[in-house]
């Protein structure tokens, strides 16, 4: 029996299982074999080198876009509106059959928007090339998912089901459960508030699943078994998802408002750029010359997903060597408070901040003036040479 077939009849069985607290236990077995066997079907298959025949393209600008969605939706379209890159559109399903990239230019950033080939359902198990087109959207920091308005729901369900099944969590954040695995000791489980979806027993027993003995776990939230599995996995990746509906004017105003209500969703072009500049939280931070005035051409684009907003990073983004020459900066914004602020390299940036580096001086290291030092003597006491006794 073929992994596909193994988890079908998992499946089944989970569905034939009546939820009650009698059942729980073997349901979150059920849900940890699941997950196990849809790891196994990403891997490559032993004896590969594991390279695909993909349609992977550079990573380019300061964030990636991914368009997902059913053929036939408007993706190529809005990839041409939006960049200016021509993408084949017809009548027909299936008109991309690869990935086409286009440049969004947008508050002084650069944003790859990527137009992938439509999924279908059962992508997550290779049909039509839907493995390659995930992958690509794992490599994203923002999902676009294009829906058709008239069957918005029924589609958003499937295609939300079908990037879960591969490990992609939309819109949610990382569960507050620390795991690390050990060579002895058991299994110590701890939480630090009441727990009503995760027992020690149900704990004990997943963990077993995955033939882990020894292991610390603390819970930090009221996490759910499908949390667990996750932390357990480690290859989870938690990505922004964007809802952009397509084809409103053939549903009514009732529909329309309904829609517009939902979170994340977006119907018009306009409200689609400053929605995802929102949610990828780009930092702009301009620089500023000593004794000159800012430069505000070219600005140092930061992002928590790639890297991180504080000052250190700014710096390692300009050049790795020039955090040990910090002395200081200066910071000109709304992250300061007051202009300009003295700051350290833990600070945390905001957009449009601006920031201006003293470097240390050559000649501080030794002191000043008469105090300045320039001996080679070992600096602690326990590293002297002992002086030969006196001859009597």
């Amino acid at each position: 029996m073929g992994i596909i077939e193994r988890i079908k009849e998992i499946e089944a069985e989970m569905a034939r299982t009546q939820k009650n607290k009698a059942t729980e236990y073997h349901l979150g077995q059920l849900k940890a074999k699941i997950a196990k066997l849809r790891t196994q079907l990403l891997e490559p298959p032993k004896g590969s080198t594991g390279g695909g025949d993909g349609f992977e393209v550079t990573k380019f600008g300061h964030g990636r876009v991914a368009l997902i969605g059913f053929p036939s939706v408007g993706k190529s379209t809005l990839l041409t509106m939006l960049t200016g890159t021509h993408s084949e559109a017809a009548s027909y399903e299936f008109t991309t059959l690869t990935c086409i990239p286009g440049i969004i230019h947008y508050n002084d950033t650069k944003i790859q928007l990527l137009d992938l080939p439509g999924i279908i359902e059962g992508a997550s198990e290779g049909k039509g090339r839907g493995r390659q087109v995930i992958a690509v959207a794992k490599s994203s920091d923002l999902v676009l998912m294009v829906l058709d308005a008239s069957k918005s729901e029924g589609h958003r369900q499937i295609l939300t089901k079908e990037l879960e099944a591969v490990g992609l969590r939309l819109n949610k954040r990382p569960p507050q459960i620390y795991f690390k695995k050990k060579k002895t000791g058991g299994i110590s489980f701890n939480s630090t508030l009441p727990l009503t979806h995760v027992d020690e027993k149900l704990c004990y027993q997943i963990l077993h699943e995955y033939k882990i003995h020894n292991a610390e776990v603390l819970f930090r939230e009221d996490a759910t078994v499908d949390d667990l599995i996750d932390v357990i996995e480690g290859n989870r990746k938690y990505i922004k998802c964007v809802y952009v509906y397509n084809k409103i004017d053939v549903i009514g105003i009732d529909d329309v408002d309904k829609l517009a209500r939902q979170p994340n969703s977006v119907l018009n072009l306009d409200r689609l750029l400053s929605k995802m500049w929102e949610e990828m939280g780009l930092v702009r931070v301009y620089t500023k010359p000593q004794g000159q005035q800012p430069d505000f051409s070219d600005p140092v684009v930061l992002s928590a997903d790639r890297g991180g907003c504080s000052v250190e990073d700014f710096c390692n983004h300009i050049h790795r060597s020039l955090i040990k020459d910090v002395k200081y900066v200066l910071v000109w914004g709304t992250s300061a408070r007051h202009y300009p602020q003295h700051c350290g390299l833990s600070h945390t940036l905001q957009d449009e901040d601006v920031v201006q580096i003293v470097k240390k001086k050559e000649n501080e290291e030794g002191g000043r003036g008469r105090f300045k030092s320039h001996s080679t003597a070992p600096a602690r006491i326990s590293d002297r040479e002992k002086k030969a006794p006196l001859k009597t």
